[in-house]
């Protein structure tokens, strides 16, 4: 009888301590989650089986049979695979959110700042942009440039040159390309130095000021030798490096780069309307830094560009960084939407055709959402990473 009633307090102590409490609940929680998850697969394959269907990732070596467009990095006929299909829509997927999120950087800081101009013309054209681009839906930018793209611009019969070597018709932006000849190795190699030489003279160059003051011409010093270095270079081993200008041959222009129609308009309609919500957030983390942090930089004769970038900016990136970081993510997956213009990302390809022509639905959208998932974590870690390197240490 004490055996029981002693066992019966332990018991009752192990409820209301909280903490035993808490651990419970989220292993219960845990369980009927796993279960549901469970009971939701089984019920698929069940009924799969029933409409004679199974789960199964051979399809993905069976010939795709139909074309792509657009494949800047992997090379594919209609005779390859979906696998390799899938490989030029993640290439493209890939190429869109990297060139997306450069650019809507650069445009976003840009107009965050000319937000806070003194001058008013500048500051209200920018809020009105910025104002007009956010309210309105992604996809009917998208439409919008793709439409001028396709209307207002020239045929390529018509086009004109741009420097005598860029062109911009309705069939894409044509502009010259590298051509890579033996020793070409050579070429790469001394930009791989010259961008190392870089990071050490900005040490350098940091040093020299602490110790006297004098400020380095670091950006102009750091652009001649990026240049000079592998231009040189390729000069000594007798042009390794070679430049393809493109050409006008019967109705449109052959060689060099090409920049499709609906792989300019999904990037730069992507980049201005994340733009707009860069701009924002880089406002509001300039605004957040207090204005004495300006008036002292300005007492010590610091000029504004170099308060801005010396001392505003890098306080405010711990604010900006965050933030940004969720529009990055937004980027990737409004990327998706490209398939309404016809480009050929991981979703038209894999998530499209190659669905339409297999009838494999689960597993090319599980493929599809993984793909997007993944990108989704590389970028969070990515950012969070940047986000620890440039925290304020306390002191």
């Amino acid at each position: 009888m004490h055996q029981n009633s002693t066992t019966d307090f332990s018991l009752r102590r192990l409820f209301y301590n909280q903490e035993v409490r808490s651990v419970a609940i989220q292993i219960i929680t845990l369980a009927v989650i796993c279960y549901l998850v469970f009971s939701i697969g089984q019920n698929v394959l069940v009924n799969l089986a029933a409409i004679g269907k199974d789960l199964s990732m051979n399809f993905l070596w069976v010939p795709a049979g139909y074309d792509i467009t657009f494949q800047p990095f992997v090379d594919y006929g209609p005779t390859d695979t979906h696998f390799r299909a899938a490989l030029v829509g993640l290439s493209n997927t890939l190429l869109v959110a990297v060139t997306g999120i450069i650019l809507a950087t650069i445009l976003g800081f840009t107009l965050g700042v000319m937000r806070l101009s003194n001058n008013f013309l500048v500051s209200k054209l920018s809020q009105i942009f910025i104002d007009f681009t956010r309210n309105v839906p992604v996809l009917l930018h998208i439409f919008f440039i793709y439409g001028v793209i396709i209307n207002l611009l020239p045929v390529p019969k018509k086009a004109e040159a741009i420097s005598g070597v860029f062109y911009m018709t309705n069939r894409g932006i044509f502009a010259p390309a590298p051509t890579l000849e033996q020793g070409y190795e050579f070429v790469v190699g001394a930009f791989l130095i010259a961008v190392a030489g870089c990071f050490v003279l900005a040490k350098w160059a940091k040093n020299r000021q602490m110790k006297t003051g004098k400020i380095f011409p670091l950006f102009w010093t750091c652009l001649a030798l990026i240049i000079a270095l592998p231009v040189l270079t390729n000069m000594m081993i007798g042009g390794a490096i070679g430049v393809e200008v493109p050409k006008l041959k019967g109705f449109n222009f052959k060689g060099g780069l090409i920049l499709r129609p609906e792989y300019v308009a999904l990037w730069f309609a992507l980049s201005y309307y994340t733009a707009s919500f860069i701009a924002e957030i880089v406002r509001g983390g300039i605004l957040a830094i207090h204005k004495g942090q300006k008036e002292a930089a300005h007492a010590l004769g610091i000029s504004p560009t170099r308060t801005l970038r010396l001392v505003i900016i890098p306080q405010a990136l711990p604010l900006i960084i965050p933030p940004i970081a969720s529009n990055y993510l937004n980027l990737t997956k409004n990327s998706s939407l490209a398939i309404a213009i016809g480009y050929f990302d991981i979703v038209a390809t894999l998530g499209g055709i190659s669905l339409m022509q297999t009838g494999k639905e689960v597993e090319t959208m599980s493929l599809v959402l993984l793909t997007y998932l993944c990108l989704s974590l590389i970028i969070s870690g990515a950012m969070n990473y940047l986000n620890h390197r440039v925290a304020l240490k306390a002191r």
